[in-house]
């Protein structure tokens, strides 16, 4: 059940009254929080799609353990809006920590603060954080620049740390002719022959309607098992988990427009699906399937997912067009931007050894990173 941190109110005062913070660490409560999580989500202009409710939630369904769940909310002591949310949760044995919710299948880490209330919110989050972590360190993963940790990182009394995590590249939102604009002149045209190629084999899309998500998703899978067969796969794709979890986070997503499903049909025969992740700012290419016929017949694969999902958010709100983690190579050919995630180390003054043994772990495992990097370059030469 939900219990006070015993944050002082009066000492938050606004003229739609105080704010008062909770701990949710209660299954139930957070399924019901959906009515009033979404309208913070909306609000939160740097929030990315897994922030979301229903990402959050079907996530903590499929991966959370019981116990562990600490949701950190901040409360309009009047009416009960959420100012600031973050949800986060245990782990860890010998380096206690809290962590967010979403996993190594999240490519963003973050709170919410309701922006037009951000500056109060985030003092009144950071003083709940330090009365929730007790003895264990608050590690926010994976937080894009511009995020609302930051604020929150900004306002914390205890010792402190940013590092680096992982690389994202973004595109700005724009249609595909803009797009190539950005390229130089023989690289435009190559992929211009490629999308020749494309409109020559047929190949049509359409966006999946939310009561068709389940049966898509399950395609998508099905032909991403194909794709990566008898190569290294991320076998946690191939898990029931994760179809249930996708199954039941998407098709409320896809409903709100907070999720895009795309089919691509070649004579009608349904040979590749994406799932691209939508939120205020930015629309996120996170997972896809493609039938190994697509490749053998000469389609530019990722050139045909990318054309679909930018002329689709060209125009709107959405300003970055985000292809995740990593710099495969597929995605440096379009320039797009390097943006580095950030780790933001949170510690109380008795759990300030932790953040030293943290910050340790972190460059031993860069130094490992980078002699297995070394090691490789040296075998291909």
């Amino acid at each position: 059940m939900s219990g006070a941190l015993r944050v002082e109110a009066a000492a938050l005062p606004t003229g739609i009254g105080a704010l008062r913070a909770e701990l949710c660490t209660d299954e139930r409560e957070f399924a019901a929080l959906r009515s009033v999580w979404e309208p913070l989500y909306r609000s939160c202009g740097a929030a990315t799609p897994f922030q979301s409710h229903a990402w959050l939630h079907s996530w903590w369904t499929s991966y959370g353990r019981p116990g562990r769940l600490r949701l950190v909310l901040v409360r309009d002591a009047a009416g009960g809006e959420l100012r600031a949310a973050a949800p986060l949760m245990r782990a860890g044995h010998t380096l206690p920590r809290l962590v967010p919710l979403g996993g190594a299948i999240s490519d963003y880490g973050d709170v919410l603060l309701d922006d037009e209330h951000a500056d109060r919110a985030a003092t009144a989050l950071a003083e709940a954080l330090s009365a929730a972590a007790r003895t264990a360190l608050i590690d926010f993963r994976e937080v894009r620049p511009g995020g609302a940790a930051e604020r929150v990182y900004e306002r914390w009394r205890g010792p402190r740390l940013r590092l680096t995590d992982s690389i994202c590249l973004e595109l700005p939102a724009r249609p595909m002719d803009e797009l190539l604009s950005r390229l130089p002149a023989g690289r435009a045209q190559r992929v211009r022959t490629k999308i020749r190629k494309l409109d020559q084999l047929g190949v049509e899309h359409r966006f999946v309607r939310y009561d068709e998500v389940d049966s898509a998703l399950r395609t998508m899978l099905e032909l991403h098992r194909l794709q990566w067969q008898n190569r290294k796969v991320t076998t946690e794709h191939l898990r029931p988990r994760f179809l249930e979890h996708l199954t039941r986070s998407l098709g409320p997503m896809v409903r709100s427009g907070h999720a895009l499903v795309t089919e691509f049909r070649v004579g009608g025969e349904v040979l590749a699906v994406d799932v691209t992740l939508l939120s205020r700012g930015l629309a996120g290419t996170y997972l896809y399937g493609a039938h190994p016929r697509l490749r053998e017949r000469k389609a530019e694969i990722f050139t045909m997912l990318l054309r679909a999902c930018a002329d689709h958010v060209a125009g709107g709100e959405c300003q970055v067009l985000s292809l995740l983690r990593g710099a495969e190579p597929h995605k440096s050919r379009w320039r797009p931007d390097a943006v580095v995630n950030q780790r933001l180390l949170l510690a109380r003054r008795r759990t300030a050894p932790l953040l030293s043994a943290v910050a340790c772990e972190a460059a031993a495992r860069s130094r490992g990173g980078e002699l297995v990097r070394g090691w490789r370059e040296g075998r291909s030469t």
